[in-house]
């Protein structure tokens, strides 16, 4: 899309995602009047149309498990993906939909990027993104069309922020996997006011699945992650060495303090943590969308998370199976 131009001339002009998001009046997205939109300026844009239109009417979603939107988004192709954020908020948003866990699962999609296998203590939350920044963002570089990632994933946190008043109340959804990928699509929300971050934690009061609590406690962390609150921090440490929080909960926030504080794990840390990350539980806490993204086809996201941030000196699986790594 680019073209090896000056990015400085597509500010703020059609072919910035972040501005056409930005331009999408309330009723268009209200009223799915999806012709409004500028689809076709952006690469595959008409395909992500067409899945919306699907998906709205009641169509099955495009492809079981990986829909057309986290698709194009593993294959670094986020632009048009993001357009679809807000409708897919909306589906998520019906109580009535047949197919509103598959919308909402899709939503945090294009805000993250380049986060699969992404396991250590500085980056597994990191948000790497300045929404505020026109440069091509540390981290991100390009998309595989040539368009700018970085503007991607700040137009879909932009979305998500926008449209947080939607995804609020479905932290409190009957449905244990919906309040799960609403914690997680709020979680790249900009939280400025700390709302996103109490609306957490007033859910967090009254959560009762093991597993849901744990994704409370690390969409907090992501949160704080990008929006420091130390109050916040030291709770994670409270949370963590709390034996009668479900071990779940208590591994998110272990994980959750590494990722908030430079400070060297303690012995206690290192032996609650050993002690709670069985294989069982490990597999369990692959449920979680954060942990599911870490793991990989050798290690669940749990076991990453731990040889990564607590013994770094353990070998890694992947490379051990590697016929071509110097460690085979």
């Amino acid at each position: 899309m680019t073209d090896g131009a000056d990015l400085s001339s597509f500010v703020g002009g059609a072919f910035d995602v972040r501005a056409v998001v930005a331009a999408m009046r309330p009723e268009v997205k209200d009223g799915f009047l999806l012709g409004e939109v500028s689809w076709e300026r952006f690469p595959q844009g008409d395909h992500v149309r067409e899945a919306v239109h699907v998906l709205r009417t009641g169509g099955s979603p495009v492809r079981t498990g990986t829909g057309v939107v986290s698709g194009m988004c593993a294959n670094d192709m986020r632009a048009a993906a993001v357009l679809a954020v807000p409708f897919l908020t909306r589906i998520a948003a019906d109580t009535r939909h047949p197919y509103r866990a598959d919308a909402l699962a899709e939503v945090p999609s294009p805000a993250r990027a380049r986060y699969f296998g992404v396991a250590s203590r500085g980056e597994l939350l990191l948000h790497r993104a300045d929404p505020d920044c026109d440069e091509l963002y540390d981290g991100y570089g390009v998309e595989v069309t040539g368009y700018p990632a970085g503007w991607s994933v700040a137009a879909a946190r932009a979305a998500i922020t926008a449209d947080a008043v939607l995804l609020k109340p479905l932290l409190h959804d009957p449905d244990p996997a919906i309040r799960i990928s609403a914690a997680y699509a709020l979680a790249t929300a900009t939280d400025l006011d700390r709302a996103v971050r109490a609306a957490f934690r007033t859910r967090l009061d009254a959560e009762q699945v093991p597993i849901v609590r744990a994704a409370l406690v690390l969409a907090t962390a992501e949160v704080t992650r990008t929006h420091p609150h130390p109050p916040t921090t030291v709770w994670m440490r409270e949370c963590w060495r709390d034996g009668t929080q479900a071990s779940e909960a208590r591994l998110a926030a272990a994980i959750g303090w590494l990722c908030l504080t430079d400070e060297p794990a303690s012995d206690d840390l290192r032996a609650a943590v050993d002690d709670l990350a069985t294989d069982e539980r490990a597999h369990v806490m692959d449920d979680l969308p954060w942990m599911a993204a870490a793991g990989g086809s050798s290690e669940t996201g749990l076991r990453r998370c731990v040889r990564e941030m607590l013994h770094p000196e353990q070998p890694d699986p992947t490379e051990c199976n590697d016929p071509w790594s110097p460690r085979s």
